[in-house]
């Protein structure tokens, strides 16, 4: 007698002891048999030792057996099996859960390692795997947290009945199919969803590695200089129109370099850096065009190009001091101008203050 469970991590086919386990092996086939098993998650994952589902709740408190579903809560559990003594010495039994009653209702593991005899007495086996050992493996290896429940979202998707030696009950409710996960199922958050990876750098290459560590460096560091008030948003960008120029020969002078890259299209604005105390030139410089296409055709036929006897190197510029040197600029001027209306203001009160005074003494 055999039960095919589909889990998100593979199939297990189990085959039954029906013989030695009757009420054990109907209570599993007819709970398979009205779904009741389906999106369950599998909660506990311990290494080497056993993994453990059955609960609607995903709990470990939860369920209950086909007794309790055709009779309510007082057949919620019912007395577990003893004879004949079927011992955990291999890997895959499948055995029912002790209530710490003796008593067993929905809930059961499957070991994952052999003589686990410590087990005796205490649950009940009632089957073993006969395929899909690769499945075990697969779960064996999950990343767990402290109290053993894995990371990973990992269910049974479906029971299959192979083959069920016993009738159905009168009043089984048999579903015409099988139940739809429900939205707190679907929106659950605690879990590592089917289709994320747990390894994020899984399947990239080492370049690919490297660019995505510079880009979230990029974007720290970004984040501490608008924490600073060095930028005003993380995610500003230099302007795109503005063109960087390195390695000039001191002798080049801004004058120069807009002649030489005017052909390009109209330059707003050239200049050469040049030191504050000493006015000697820093070798480097910006150049504004009005239009980025124009920025674009001086970067792809001006770079290494013979300037003054130096090879020029260009880039796109990556600064954005421009944008905040015009917004202090406006700063400036806004203040110079508040600061001139209060003094007209104060000018103007003085005055009539002043012509009031005169009146009352001609009057």
């Amino acid at each position: 007698m055999s039960v095919l469970i589909e889990t998100t991590e593979g199939d297990i086919v189990i085959d039954l002891f029906f013989k030695e386990r009757p009420n054990c092996c109907r209570n599993f086939l007819k709970l398979c048999r009205i779904k009741y098993y389906n999106l369950c998650q599998i909660f506990t994952v311990e290494e080497n030792y056993i993994f453990q589902t059955g609960d609607p709740t995903n709990t470990g408190r939860g369920g209950e057996s086909i007794f309790g579903v055709l009779y309510g809560d007082q057949a919620r559990y019912f007395e577990i099996e003893r004879v004949p003594k079927i011992r955990h010495l291999k890997k895959g039994l499948i055995s029912f859960v002790n209530n710490g009653s003796d008593q067993i209702g929905s809930q059961f593991f499957i070991t994952l390692a052999d003589d686990l005899d410590y087990l005796d007495n205490k649950h009940c086996v009632f089957g073993q795997v006969a395929e899909g050992f690769d499945t075990l493996d697969n779960i064996n290896s999950q990343t767990c947290d402290e109290e053993n429940r894995p990371f990973r979202d990992i269910r049974i998707s479906h029971t299959i009945i192979l083959d069920d030696p016993f009738e159905d009950p009168p009043r089984l409710p048999i579903p015409s199919r099988s139940p739809s996960p429900k939205l707190d199922l679907v929106q659950a958050t605690n879990k590592i969803a089917l289709d994320e990876k747990i390894d994020e750098d899984e399947g990239k290459t080492a370049e690919e590695i490297k660019k995505e560590l510079e880009e979230k460096e990029m974007k720290a560091q970004a984040e501490i200089l608008t924490m600073i008030g060095d930028l005003h948003d993380a995610d500003e960008a230099p302007p795109d129109n503005i063109l960087f120029v390195c390695k000039l020969n001191p002798v080049t002078t801004s004058e120069d370099l807009e002649i030489i890259f005017s052909r390009f299209g109209e330059i707003v604005e050239c200049e050469v850096i040049k030191d504050r105390r000493t006015g000697a030139s820093l070798q480097y410089a910006f150049i504004e065009f009005e239009k980025p296409q124009q920025c674009e055709a001086a970067y792809l036929k001006m770079d290494n190009v013979l300037i003054d006897d130096r090879r020029i190197h260009v880039d796109f510029s990556q600064s954005v001091a421009k944008n905040y040197t015009w917004k202090k600029q406006n700063r400036d001027t806004d203040k110079f101008l508040s600061m001139r209306k209060r003094r007209f203001r104060a000018w103007v009160k003085d005055k009539k203050q002043r012509h009031s005074e005169k009146r009352k003494l001609w009057l």
